[in-house]
């Protein structure tokens, strides 16, 4: 059996409060590095991605979905009815024994449950407390609720995405949800753990999920402030031309192509055996050109896709074939080399394919320690062993669905 390594984060303790996308993957990547993260849940108002496909074997169930496994892993799970007197009462005992409080419900949520952060000071004065609302706690718009998608569209990023045109297209996911929003939330954790670590003090954190979001635009922010028309503009690219991805031999192939200078573009040429054209002989001519893409298409279309993404590299030209999820699993080559993917054994879904990291600690390597936990797994350990809960109350609050 693998023996793992304790991770930098060992001996930090999480109580996560957070459902859904942003939230849960803030606390992944601190779980994955050794953090103890226990993930509060409810019975009665289970986390939406629990019941979001794929499910394994196709089969529905509150702990059979692959979407809510790959942003839990390495975290517990225990149900609270956190609206009950008792439930309240263990959830402030958790917080008082955990170094970290995330949330990422409507503003105001925590507060009338009896559980923001004046409470949490009460019971941990040095808790480090963040906060994820869309908008943010204060403002006109403090109550609005949305998740990726809609956060996206009011911020600017799906303005961006498309061609000028037609209408946006987006990114193809909700984006904020799976990079900005909780990577700068963990982030955000780890500096305040390190500046708690320095001064004893703890800190509450409001990470406004709008305003993470505007990050990703910052230099379309500064053009459209200078009076420049910012716009949708499909693949196009002020610093390369071509600029794009180009179609292949088979259903569906693509080539990812960057020319970024001259030496670029007679390497492209040379590789595709295009003949000379006048019109596109300089970087000027090629980015104003309307028809340079369908005459590189012409020529890439009859390639495999591998085989032309390395001959051009080979060339020196930047390009890479771009990849389907079975791509990515089955043959990336990088990723096969990274060890990227981690299987992990979940107790009712088998055996199951989880994202690793993408970075790697020298000394202290993070990856997924355990797989996702099934709904209330840990409520009982979690209960006697942390909480200290006799057995003969645990029974009786479970019994009135205070825990489960």
């Amino acid at each position: 059996m693998e023996t793992l390594v304790p991770g930098p984060l060992a001996g930090i303790r999480i109580a996560d409060f957070t459902w859904v996308g942003a939230g849960p993957f803030l606390t992944k990547p601190l779980a994955d590095h050794g953090a103890e993260v226990i993930k509060v849940e409810s019975r009665t108002r289970t986390d939406v991605i629990r019941d979001m496909p794929p499910f394994a074997d196709g089969v529905r169930g509150i702990n059979r979905s692959g979407y809510f496994a790959n942003r839990n892993s390495s975290k517990k799970s225990i149900c609270l009815d956190l609206k009950a007197r008792d439930g309240h009462r263990l959830a402030l005992r958790l917080i008082a024994v955990s170094d970290v409080v995330v949330s990422n419900f409507t503003p105001g949520t925590m507060d009338r449950l009896g559980l923001g952060y004046r409470a949490a000071c009460a019971v941990r004065p040095d808790v480090i407390y963040l906060e994820m609302p869309m908008q943010g706690a204060s403002g006109p718009h403090r109550d609005f609720r949305g998740y990726g998608l809609s956060i996206a569209a009011a911020g600017g990023l799906f303005g961006l995405s498309g061609y000028p045109d037609r209408p946006p297209v987006g990114t193809g996911t909700n984006y904020p949800d799976h990079v900005p929003n909780p990577l700068h939330g963990a982030i955000a954790v780890l500096a305040a753990l390190r500046h708690r670590r320095r001064t004893g003090r703890g800190q509450y954190i409001e990470l406004a999920q709008l305003e993470s979001t505007v990050n990703l635009i910052g230099p379309a922010v500064v053009a459209a402030a200078a009076g420049e028309d910012v716009t949708r503009r499909g693949n196009a690219d002020d610093w390369a031309a071509p600029h794009g991805v180009y179609p292949c031999a088979g259903e569906d192939r693509w080539c990812a192509i960057a020319v970024q200078d001259d030496e670029q573009w007679s390497a492209l040429v040379t590789v595709l055996g295009l003949p000379s054209e006048p019109g596109f002989a300089t970087a000027a001519q090629r980015r104003r050109a309307p028809g340079l893409d369908e005459w590189i298409s012409a020529a890439t279309r009859g390639w495999d896709r591998d085989k032309l993404a390395d001959a051009l590299a080979d060339a020196g030209v930047p390009a890479a074939g771009v990849n389907d999820a079975r791509d990515l699993i089955e043959t990336d080559p990088q990723l096969r080399a990274r060890g990227h993917w981690v299987r992990l054994r979940h107790p009712e879904m088998g055996d199951c394919l989880y994202d690793g990291l993408p970075y790697r600690l020298s000394r202290t390597p993070g990856r997924p320690r355990s797989a996702a936990p099934l709904l209330g797994a840990d409520t009982r350990e979690v209960c006697t062993r942390l909480l200290g809960v006799a057995d003969t109350e645990y029974d009786q609050l479970e019994r009135t669905g205070v825990i489960g």
